[in-house]
């Protein structure tokens, strides 16, 4: 496509994600113009008031959902589909070969990438198989019974900081997998820990990778990061992302422990904080309508800001209950 050509982009579960729908108008505006549609199932997500657009999503339960939502793409000329919910991932790794037909790129890997990423387990057991580092991960419970405390568990397939727990001593972790449905029990690592933002393009290469020290985290997701040059880092997990076939924004998380790199799990989307990779130097959303747009977008690593800290905070938006409920069209779509 040429680059004075309308670039149209639609953010899936759009929810609270002000910083990125932010971020995508910004880079549409540097060059050409075009709009950022925010999506979501609640008409009460902030996304739809503050996007160029919002819509309305069928829930994926919806029988007619990949239909409506390809047309809807095809109708609103979109050039780039963004999911941002790990339960929808799966779903548009599916389309991602019929979008593409259409002239519409997905931001998401293959479905068995995708698959190998949700799930914790089959994510150890990659690791394992491609020589990339993990906390010690215990599989009978005799033992797990034999090892020394703290533990650390997760469930198999959990997100976004819940249900992980500390076992402190045999008592503890009685008491904890009575209450987990299938969990991963790990050595408790005391190390410092970081998330990368790893940008690859649609081929695998990556151009970029950011490693932010998680400084303070409330319900999974960092509050209070710091850029770091960490060549370490930057290495293991670019080679991680090679190997696992990531495409687009990714987020992994590891720890630093005397030298070596641990990782704990990937996110293959845009992560919560991803904001200060953008403010760091790299900013994804506009490479990513580059490498859409057919412009070389050539690597990049350790070109940004190292030591810059993020201190989040949330914004209030006010609006009236009834406009936003009237505000939205027989097509379930609204023109900000």
């Amino acid at each position: 496509m040429k680059s004075g050509d309308d670039f149209n982009v639609l953010i899936t579960s759009a929810s609270r994600k002000v910083w990125l729908i932010k971020a995508f108008k910004q880079a549409i505006a540097e060059e050409g113009k075009g709009k950022v549609i925010a999506g979501d199932a609640s008409p009460r997500s902030p996304t739809l008031c503050l996007a160029d657009e919002g819509v309305i999503l069928p829930p994926d339960d919806n029988p007619n959902q990949e239909s409506w939502l390809q047309e809807y793409c095809i109708r609103k000329g979109i050039k780039l589909l963004v999911p941002t919910r790990d339960e929808e991932l799966p779903i548009f790794a599916g389309l991602s070969k019929s979008f593409l037909a259409e002239g519409i790129r997905i931001m998401v890997a293959e479905s068995e990438v995708i698959e190998t990423c949700r799930d914790k387990g089959k994510f150890v057991e990659f690791c394992q198989a491609h020589g990339f580092r993990t906390p010690m991960t215990f599989s009978a419970i005799d033992e797990i019974h034999n090892r020394d405390f703290p533990l650390f568990l997760k469930e198999r397939f959990g997100k976004g900081g819940k249900n992980i727990f500390q076992a402190k001593d045999r008592a503890d972790l009685e008491y904890i997998l009575k209450r987990m449905q299938d969990p991963i029990v790990q050595k408790f690592v005391d190390a410092t820990e970081y998330t990368v933002d790893v940008l690859s393009n649609f081929e695998g290469e990556v151009i970029s990778a950011i490693p932010r020290e998680r400084s303070l985290i409330i319900a999974g997701e960092s509050q209070v990061s710091i850029t770091r040059m960490n060549w370490k880092i930057i290495h293991e997990a670019s080679n991680l992302s090679t190997e696992l076939g990531l495409v687009g924004h990714n987020t992994i998380q590891c720890f630093e422990t005397e030298g070596d790199v641990e990782f704990i799990e990937v996110n293959p989307r845009f992560g919560g904080a991803a904001n200060l990779g953008f403010a760091a130097g790299c900013c994804s959303p506009r490479l990513l309508i580059d490498m859409v747009r057919g412009k070389p977008v050539l690597p990049r690593l350790g070109q940004f800001k190292p030591n810059l800290m993020m201190l989040r905070y949330s914004q209030d938006l006010f609006i009236q209950e009834e406009e936003l409920v009237h505000s939205f069209d027989k097509n379930q779509s609204r023109v900000v």
